[in-house]
């Protein structure tokens, strides 16, 4: 499948880091459709996608809690940007909190994006960020929320509610009343997301012991198995190469 299959990723600069992840790119230049799955990365994502037989749309994308399996047609290509959850507020003033897991269309003029700013992809990543420095230049990020968000990514989720709570001097009530009404989990929850992430290059690895702070091995597969539906061995076969994420991990 990874043969028709093409995937790039674009990481942003020092001044989106704090609400972008990353910039990616997945098309399906074949002629064939496509099995293909993903797993939950913590990421909110717009994309802006066309083929042969759709045309031209942009959609905003919910917090993936479990495994997703679609049929990516053939002559699909999407570009997206995925968000970090400050984004949420600050860039999309929005809530996703009631979003049900299903994508959310947006004007077709949305950010002024075309299907002609799409290719090169570099062209597309200069633009989208040009419209999301734009929107951030009249927003002052309150300290308390942005001390909280890099404990959480720099942790990978690994760090305790309390210890989180302590860090950003903000309490436990305040930081999952907050996490309720933009994404609509709690931050102990989307931090077991994170954990779970940040173990897939460890499982593609072959590693199907816990190195993420988890309290054991049976904590440990009872989650990945809770958001992704396979035991860490199960995941770690990849069968039919149909994890998309995988296809940027680092190679065994």
């Amino acid at each position: 499948m990874t043969t028709d299959l093409q995937i790039q990723v674009i990481y942003p600069d020092k001044d989106l880091s704090d609400f972008v992840e990353s910039f990616w790119m997945l098309a399906n230049s074949s002629n064939t459709d496509k099995d293909i799955s993903t797993l939950p990365d913590g990421r909110i994502d717009i994309i802006f996608s066309y083929s042969d037989t759709e045309p031209f749309n942009a959609m905003l994308m919910d917090l993936d809690r479990n495994c997703s399996s679609v049929i990516f047609t053939a002559r699909t290509f999407s570009f997206a940007v995925s968000f970090k959850l400050l984004a949420v507020e600050y860039i999309l003033d929005t809530s996703i909190a009631n979003q049900g897991n299903l994508p959310v269309f947006l004007p077709n003029n949305f950010w002024d994006i075309k299907q002609s700013d799409l290719n090169p992809f570099e062209t597309f990543v200069k633009k989208i960020s040009e419209q999301i420095k734009s929107i951030l230049q009249h927003k002052k990020i309150e300290s308390r929320k942005k001390k909280l968000f890099d404990l959480i990514y720099s942790s990978n989720g690994a760090m305790t509610v309390k210890d989180l709570s302590d860090k950003s001097n903000w309490s436990s009530r305040e930081i999952n009343r907050y996490f309720h009404k933009y994404i609509g989990i709690s931050l102990k929850e989307y931090c077991t997301i994170l954990r779970f992430q940040s173990s897939l290059p460890d499982i593609k690895k072959g590693k199907l012991y816990p190195e993420q702070n988890f309290t054991d091995q049976a904590h440990f597969i009872k989650a990945i198995k809770k958001h992704s539906g396979l035991t860490p061995k199960e995941l770690n076969k990849n069968e039919n190469d149909r994890f998309v994420q995988f296809l940027i991990l680092p190679k065994k």
